[in-house]
């Protein structure tokens, strides 16, 4: 949770369960290993997804990549799939499919459609995409940089196939809002409209206008007024309802046909400080029009309170600032069966006095700041549970983060591919303002199943990565009992388990239990312990441990004691000294270090037009860096950050470019003053038939942090060209 901020200021089976993981195309090492009694865990989904590095292409296949920023990390696998003109990919349908839902990608500024094909026919409709709600800026929030790269467009495709057909995503001619990147596909049956039913009070026959021409909020509330006495039904059929204004719903149920059919179009439907209860909210869509995020502006689905004893259920939330950002009474509310897409900061957010609310069975992806949280912000949110919860892609912060609060519980969620200034699940006392309620009571963290989760931390220090899971002391200590239960960590980028004081205070962790569970691959650490206190830690199995077992290092000053239980294996090693590490060969089989340069700062000495340096480490084949034309020599160069060991450079232009030669020489520095060469000048040669890839592989290996590039000839164009600036250690 980088800051604080969203108030005004079926057919199915787990989705990831371990078969349902390697259908998806999500690789999972060491499977064999887990207990069966922590592998099905997540929502219960009626979709099932595929991801288009694992399908069927002619396009550019991207990542994997932890880089911040870049369209590979902010895909689910860290992978995904960039076309241009004449590309495609095609999936074959998982099951019986009526509707898909694509998560995609298109430069900054670009709206337009991609051409749809079932079984080689083309449709009459095509996909929507825009970068409308994309590239999202968040300055005041340090460490960010450009994120949620990412947006969904949902399809029904006018005709029901069955599992093996073929389905199709391709740049025809008027697709013109490319290149396109594709990360994955979202394949559903969806049932038809639902009938009105008996006794509801219709909000048409209010006259709201289902076309969405005229504003319906007040046929809405009237509707809602009618029905508020006898606690009956508000129906909404489908149909695309334009809400203008906000709604009082107080004791009242509203039903949708579904939340394929029924759509509110509202950036802000619900705002009440102290709501009156009873609300039922049903199978309907509310999707908004929020295109940054502004924390002065309460553009949520749900600001404030709905009352006690109320339920949100089956609903479709997009394009929003936050789905639910509660305060006030919300004692006893259902969270469930909902989606949450494309949000600019939080999914759901219970900001204190929450007491018994159950978030379960929901799925949310592509959320701006934690997806789900708690922050005990003027009361402490008591006895209250997320569970069964699939999270993706949050681009800035944590997957499930409890921020104070007392008894609260976290267990058999899936959480996926987290990004910047985050983990995947957070057990802090950082305040964020005042007055703040510290952990206390017993908070459990249970079942969980957490995949390629930490992210490095740009604020803390130089570079500093956050683990799988965090218990952090920042403002206040650990006091209350923190049980860590049956946890299945895997592929965890940095380490594991992280013990620390994020205000860098030496405040204690401490009443810590980690009992059960496996680390099946951690790029650093299994536990990596950074503050005083202490953590018991018992029945633990780890497995394809980057570093060393243990990173215990107390700062500014004292010591954590890591009391080894019985029944642990796989992490008998101490790291020596309190230097920090890069990955080693656990964690993700492609560590974040494979290319050393993505995302990190570039520079250029000059630029045409708009095709700027940042262009060439952005993970997109699609866009360049160019210089000026017809003045040479020009130059690119990329800080790695640190010095670091280089050998190859892999230089990439677009793949639907001709072939060229370029003449370029190799520097390095490790002051950015003085440079010397590591390559010669020559000719590179880059050609479509093999990737328009020039490898350059070093005499020797160089180690260097800064990598300068520079061009004096193009036989192709007059000027430097450059797609992709990719630098390896070997």
């Amino acid at each position: 949770m980088p800051q604080r901020h969203c108030e005004a200021r079926p057919k199915t089976a787990r989705w990831l369960a371990l078969a349902t993981i390697a259908a998806a195309g999500i690789a999972v090492p060491h499977a064999s290993a887990v207990p069966a009694a922590i592998q099905a865990v997540g929502a219960t989904l009626p979709f099932t997804i595929l991801e288009a590095e694992s399908s069927a292409t002619n396009g550019s296949k991207i990542g994997p990549s932890y880089a911040q920023g870049t369209l590979a990390a902010e895909a689910s696998n860290r992978q995904a799939v960039t076309l241009n003109g004449g590309q495609y990919v095609e999936f074959t349908a998982p099951g019986t499919t009526n509707a898909i839902n694509v998560a995609y990608s298109v430069p900054d500024g670009r709206t337009g459609t991609l051409a749809v094909y079932v079984n080689g026919q083309k449709l009459s409709q095509s996909l929507a995409v825009t970068a409308k709600y994309s590239f999202v800026d968040t300055g005041w929030i340090v460490g960010s940089r450009t994120h949620k790269l990412y947006d969904h467009a949902r399809l029904q495709l006018g005709q029901t196939v069955n599992a093996g057909a073929k389905i199709k995503l391709q740049v025809d001619g008027e697709n013109t809002a490319g290149p396109y990147t594709i990360d994955d596909v979202e394949f559903e049956n969806v049932a038809g409209p639902a009938g009105q039913p008996g006794g509801s009070i219709s909000i048409t026959d209010r006259g709201a206008d289902p076309n969405g021409n005229n504003d319906s909020t007040g046929a809405i509330q009237s509707a809602i007024d009618s029905a508020r006495g006898s606690g009956g039904t508000v129906w909404i059929p489908a149909g695309r309802f334009r809400v203008g204004g906000t709604i009082n719903p107080d004791g009242v149920t509203l039903r949708g046909a579904g939340r394929w059919h029924s759509t509110l179009l509202s950036s802000h439907l619900i705002d009440r400080p102290n709501g009156g209860g009873n609300v039922k909210l049903y199978d309907f869509a509310v999707i908004g029009e929020v295109t940054e995020r502004n924390d002065q502006s309460p553009d949520n689905f749900v600001n404030g309170s709905l009352g006690p004893n109320s339920v949100v259920s089956g609903l479709w939330l997009q394009h929003l600032k936050c789905g639910l950002w509660l305060t006030g009474n919300n004692d006893n509310l259902v969270v469930e069966n909902n989606r949450f897409y494309d949000m600019t900061a939080d999914g759901l957010n219970l900001n204190g006095t929450a007491y018994n609310v159950q978030v379960r069975n929901n799925f949310l992806r592509n959320q701006g700041d934690d997806s789900l949280a708690a922050w005990s912000l003027h009361a402490a949110n008591r006895n209250s549970t997320f569970a069964n919860n699939t999270v993706i892609q949050p681009n800035l912060a944590n997957g499930i983060a409890i921020y104070g609060g007392t008894d609260m519980t976290v267990r058999d969620n899936l959480i996926a591919d987290t990004n910047a200034l985050g983990g995947g699940i957070a057990i802090s006392n950082q305040n964020f303002a005042s007055p703040f309620f510290p952990l206390a009571g017993t908070i459990t963290v249970s079942g969980n199943t957490l995949l390629r989760t930490g992210a490095m931390n740009p604020n803390w220090g130089q570079n500093h990565p956050h683990g799988a899971i965090r218990v952090d002391a920042y403002d206040n200590p650990i006091n209350a009992q923190v049980r860590l239960l049956n946890n299945r960590l895997v592929a965890s980028p940095w380490s594991a388990y992280q013990f620390v004081d994020g205000g860098g205070a030496g405040r204690a962790v401490q009443n810590v239990t980690v009992d059960g569970g496996s680390i099946e691959g951690a790029g650093t650490f299994a536990f990596q312990a950074e503050t005083t206190g202490s953590a018991t830690v018992s029945n633990v199995v780890a497995s394809g441990i980057g570093r060393a077992g243990v990173y215990n290092c107390a700062y500014p000053s004292g010591s954590f004691g890591l009391n080894r239980g019985s029944g642990n294996s796989g992490f008998d090693s101490t790291w020596s000294g309190c230097n920090w590490v890069e990955p080693g060969n656990g964690g993700d089989p492609t560590p974040p270090t494979g290319n050393l340069a993505a995302g990190r700062p570039v520079t250029a000495t000059s630029v045409n037009q708009n095709y700027g340096a940042g262009n060439s480490v952005d993970g997109n084949s699609g866009s360049y860096w160019e210089s000026a034309n017809n003045a040479w020599p020009q130059s690119i160069t990329v800080d790695l950050g640190s010095n670091q060991n280089v050998k190859r450079l892999a230089l990439k232009l677009p793949p639907s470019w001709g072939t060229r030669s370029q003449t370029i020489e190799v520097l390095g520095s490790t002051n950015n003053s003085s440079y010397s060469q590591l390559a010669g000048a020559a000719g590179r040669t880059f050609d479509p038939g093999s990737g328009n890839t020039a490898t350059i592989t070093l005499p020797s290996v160089a180690n260097t942090r800064w990598v300068r590039l520079t061009f004096t000839a193009n036989n192709g164009w007059p000027a430097a060209q450059l797609s992709e600036y990719e630098v390896y250690a070997s």
